[in-house]
């Protein structure tokens, strides 16, 4: 009997494991400039490699030796929003051709929002989209909420995209949900207060409860306290450098103009006790 029960014990033991290595892992990256940042590199089970933003063009070294050590071949790539610090690697890295990537996705940005940030980030902008026009290796994807996809067993949900009627970048970021059955996360980009109350009046809402949370906007100056309120999650990715984090733009702890302390606070009354915090290291997740 006993030695029935320990084959048993043996067999419940190696199925949760054979389920628990079917799930993805994930990485925050750490910044390598010490700047402000979003890099995310999730592997699948079977070894698919999904990049969310990846990152500053200072970053492209570091992401581009991560990728490799991982087979060197991206299956598909996020992009959140315009901005330098979540694509400029990418855009680097497009131009010197010099990483495999199969599929990227992103929310198109319209011909009336590129000139909102002033003549010369618009030509690097429309550089950028020259670029993925001219791709000939590559599939591109503009992504409309509610598109869904699925990769190697990790689900994909489209939450939100562009908003061109809100006058700003960050409230165009697009917003992504990733799950197995296992662990979900929700990556929010730049999401600003306007585009975070226009995803919770929208009808995928619904779809905002997770275990893990992107802080949006690096933590601060994003979603509004009820945002972050509404969501159902467990747990913080901070892709924020220390000085972003402490609010410390060189005169000590919260003496500058940013808002991360008092979102930091939010999370303390949310009962929130579980934070990835990019500048402390590299973060894995499995």
């Amino acid at each position: 009997m006993l030695r029935k029960l320990s084959l048993l014990l043996i067999c419940l033991l190696c199925l949760y494991g054979c389920n628990r290595s079917s799930t993805f892992t994930l990485w925050q990256l750490p910044s390598q400039v010490n700047t402000i940042g979003n890099s995310y590199v999730i592997r699948t089970s079977h070894g698919k490699i999904i990049v969310m933003d990846g990152g500053g063009e200072q970053e492209k070294d570091y992401l581009k030796g991560f990728v490799e050590a991982l087979g060197g071949k991206v299956d598909a790539w996020f992009i959140s929003h315009l901005h330098n610090d979540h694509m400029g690697a990418l855009k680097v890295l497009l131009e010197s051709d010099s990483l495999r990537i199969d599929k990227i996705y992103h929310s198109s940005f319209t011909d009336e929002q590129l000139p909102l940030e002033g003549e010369g980030w618009q030509k690097y902008y429309e550089t950028f989209y020259a670029t993925l026009d001219n791709a000939t290796d590559m599939e591109v994807i503009d992504c409309h909420s509610g598109d869904e996809l699925e990769i190697d067993g990790v689900n994909f949900k489209i939450l939100s995209e562009k908003n061109p009627e809100i006058k700003d970048f960050n409230n165009s970021s697009m917003v992504i949900k990733m799950w197995d059955k296992h662990k979900s996360f929700i990556f929010l980009g730049d999401l600003g207060v306007k585009g975070g109350n226009k995803l919770l009046a929208s009808e995928y809402a619904a779809d905002l409860e997770c275990d893990y949370l992107q802080m949006a906007h690096h933590g601060q100056a994003g979603c509004s306290k009820g945002f972050y309120e509404a969501v159902k999650f467990r747990a913080c990715l901070w892709p924020t450098p220390s000085w972003v984090y402490n609010n410390d733009l060189g005169q000590g702890f919260n003496t500058g103009g940013l808002k991360t302390i008092e979102v930091r606070g939010w999370m303390d009354e949310l009962g929130i006790t579980e934070h990835y915090r990019s500048f402390e290291g590299l973060v894995k997740i499995e």
